[in-house]
């Protein structure tokens, strides 16, 4: 901290963030297990990447999208996680500095806000699939998937800019300490010495702008593809037709129902920790968990997965013969 000499206020340089609070002696079992997480998310999210480059029945506008979900999930878990497991090596609190908190406050939301963008762009991947069968390969060609995907990275850190260019206008002179794992929005411009209501109105209606419409998209392309399934005479057509989006489905659904309640419950000190634990699930769980319901939910996936350990199989027995004989 230092003083100003105008107007002698202590003047924050850095952050404390709680995290999970002072564990003492009980750090290392939720360190042991947030590590576990970040290595099985970033091995699961590299997986799904290189078996949608190498598996030629995956170059698909479905797979293509979701090969950028997995590369967004894997860039969004290390923008949170290992400073977290920082934190807790130290006992679950660590400091940060203002710069470097807005940059991760930076890095997350604008993969975040990416994120809902894609989202979209898969949502109506599907409907055209399900809905529009006969258009879906000239509307859904590879000149379109490259425009979506590149607006939707595009978008999410154009949304977030301005939000941080608002932020850089704060003083931060009251507590320097945190109640939270991460720099996230509300923790931070409650730190604030000045007037906030004005870049609080700012910041809601940025958000609304950038994120409603995705969220809109989506939902409408969902109404419009439990419609059309519902409309199929056969179960087994219904079936075979919401398997290929289902995996979609839930991923949706647990990222937006998440944010929501983090987002809409109310900013007070009793439900910190509350949304703390909700926070978990969209920053933590959820790139842990999409590989593992695209994977396990999806035939196509695993057959290539199948694939490629045989593959493996075979290039490991091949290798040990032609070193065998070159011995003997």
């Amino acid at each position: 901290m230092e003083k100003t000499g105008q107007e002698n206020e202590t003047v924050v340089t850095s952050f404390l963030l709680l995290g999970f609070g002072d564990l003492g002696d009980q750090w290392f079992p939720l360190f042991l297990l947030f590590l576990m997480i970040y290595v099985a998310t970033m091995a699961g999210n590299i997986l799904i990447i290189m078996l949608v480059i190498t598996d030629h029945h995956l170059h698909t506008p479905m797979y293509f999208f979701l090969a950028n979900l997995s590369c967004l999930e894997s860039c969004y878990s290390s923008s949170i996680l290992p400073l977290m497991l920082a934190n807790l090596s130290k006992g679950g609190q660590g400091t940060v500095s203002v710069t470097g908190c807005m940059v991760q406050y930076y890095v997350f939301a604008s993969l975040g806000a990416s994120e809902c963008y894609l989202l979209a762009a898969m949502s109506y991947d599907r409907y055209l699939a399900i809905c529009k069968p006969l258009l879906y390969t000239t509307r859904m060609n590879g000149q379109v998937c490259f425009q979506l995907i590149a607006g939707s990275w595009i978008s999410g850190s154009l949304a977030v800019n301005i939000v941080i260019y608002v932020m850089q206008q704060l003083r931060f002179c009251k507590s320097h300490k945190i109640n939270h794992f991460l720099c996230d929005l509300n923790p931070i411009v409650r730190q604030a010495c000045n007037d906030t209501h004005l870049i609080e109105l700012l910041i809601v209606f940025l958000a609304g702008l950038f994120s409603l419409p995705p969220f809109l998209l989506t939902l409408a392309s969902y109404v419009s593809i439990i419609s059309a399934i519902l409309r199929i005479p056969t179960s087994s057509g219904r079936k075979k037709a919401f398997s290929t989006c289902s995996s979609h489905l839930i991923v949706v659904s647990v990222f937006y129902s998440t944010i929501m309640i983090v987002y809409m419950l109310p900013n007070t000190e009793a439900l910190q920790d509350l949304n703390k634990v909700f926070s978990l699930f969209y920053t933590v769980l959820t790139p842990f968990f999409n590989p593992l319901i695209y994977s396990l939910r999806n035939k196509e996936v695993k057959e290539a997965f199948r694939k490629s350990v045989a593959r493996l199989c075979v290039f490991h027995r091949s290798r040990g013969s032609k070193l065998m004989h070159f011995f003997t």
